[in-house]
């Protein structure tokens, strides 16, 4: 979840002008990789081989 912290660092981390949408994708971006670092920690990955057939079912 984002926090308010997290909020001011990137909008502080903006030129003084800026679209809502450029805002909006770097909040999603940095909630994703957020959530991407808990579940890591938590191990709740899959394996390099895991992926591969995966993504073979995408193609088929």
């Amino acid at each position: 979840m984002l926090t308010k912290s997290k909020l001011r660092e990137q909008i502080e981390s903006f030129p003084e002008e800026f679209s809502i949408d450029e805002l909006v994708e770097r909040l999603i971006l940095v909630e994703k990789i957020d959530r991407g670092n808990k579940q890591s920690e938590k191990g709740e990955v899959i394996s390099e081989s895991e992926l591969d057939n995966e993504i073979e079912k995408w193609f088929k």
